[in-house]
Order: structure tokens, then sequence, then C-alpha cells
């Protein structure tokens, strides 16, 4: 397994999986209004199993698959959380942008229309403050309730490094020192982008 996952064709794989979900996460910090402030990337490989007699899930076809998920969490005051969606709104509408939201969205323009308070035909009178956009199969933003008091729905901390052991298994977190709290205590609210988990290598036995 170690010999599988230090091999050329698996530290190819895994830098190219780093680097497009690095890509992506420049592209948030650049272009739209959210401030980075913590990054969590997690790299696993494991080995197959013997033959599956009666719960067939594909895993006794494999010598070895590697996947890797990677999230990143994002500051912003939450007076103008109307105008940091709006913004990255905007960002998505760019030809080539890698951010997969913009103004094309009924939806999205209606959760900016919620939080900057105006009243229209699209907006449900009840409607619950949201805390989502998704975009199947590319990233979802979610971000912290803003409205309410005690009952407000928060963006978690990332859950505890597994033991660091690589090839096998990698658990980077940059800004080490820094927690979702800490983000929420200087900005005043938390975004986070969810990049799919992605199998970026499969060794067929």
């Amino acid at each position: 397994m170690r010999k599988l996952a230090g091999s050329p064709e698996a530290v190819k794989a895994r830098q190219e999986a780093e680097s497009a979900g690095r890509n992506i996460i420049a592209a948030w910090e650049a272009e739209t209004p959210l401030t980075l402030g913590l990054v969590v990337l997690e790299d696993l490989c494991i080995g197959g199993r013997d033959a599956e007699w009666f719960f067939q899930t594909g895993d006794d076809k494999y010598k070895m698959r590697c996947t890797m998920s990677i999230s990143a969490y994002f500051g912003a005051d939450p007076r103008t959380a109307a105008d940091a969606i709006d913004g990255v709104l905007s960002a998505g509408d760019r030809t080539g942008s890698l951010i997969p939201f913009n103004h094309d969205s009924l939806y999205a323009r209606t959760v900016v229309d919620y939080y900057r308070g105006k009243k229209s035909v699209s907006l449900e009178k009840n409607m619950a403050e949201p805390t989502e956009l998704f975009n199947a199969g590319t990233i979802t933003l979610n971000w912290d309730q803003v409205r309410g008091e005690n009952k407000r729905e928060l963006i978690d901390e990332p859950r505890p490094c597994a033991p660091h052991d690589p090839p096998l298994r990698r658990c980077l977190k940059e800004g080490e020192s820094t927690s979702v709290r800490d983000l929420r205590r200087k900005y005043g609210m938390v975004f986070r982008i969810t990049i799919p988990v992605k199998n970026y290598l499969t060794i067929r036995k």
C-alpha cells in the first residue's frame, strides 16, 4: 500500500488534484469580497477488499483508491452579507470563472434580495434564513445565519485531523492556529466552501 501510494503515478495524480483545489480557493480569495482564513485538506489512500460474496460494493475490484477533500473558510461582515453574496455571484458571472454561482440563478438572486430586505414575488412570506448555495458536482457554499438570536445555524469547526502518515494519509490545516470561532470573532460571520471529494486515483486488480 505504501509503495503504491508513493509511486510516481500516485504522486502525479495527488499533485494535480491538490493543485486544482487550490486554484479554486485562490479564485474565491482573489475575486470575491470574502477573506480567506482557514484551509483544511484531507487525503486518504485505502486498500481494496477480498472477494465480496454478499454485498457488492466494488471494493474488491481495486488494489488501492485515493481520495481528497478540501474545505476553505472565509470571514465577512454580517452587516454586508447581501453584498458578500452578490459579490460571489458577480465573480461567477465572469467568463471562465471557477466560481459556479452567478446571477443566472433565480434562487441565488432571491437570497441576495432576502438579505437586502427586499419584498419581491419570488420571496416567500415566511422564508427561513438561507444558509447555502449548491451546484451539483462543483462546490457547496454555506454561511452563518445572521438573523435571530440564540437559534442561529452556524458553520461548525472542522473535525480534528487524523494522524498524519504520508503517503497513505495526509491532513493539512493551513491557518493551523485559526479556528472558525476565531474567524467569527474577527469578522462577525463565516462562509465555507466545500469542494466535492475527488477520487483521484484507482489502481485496479
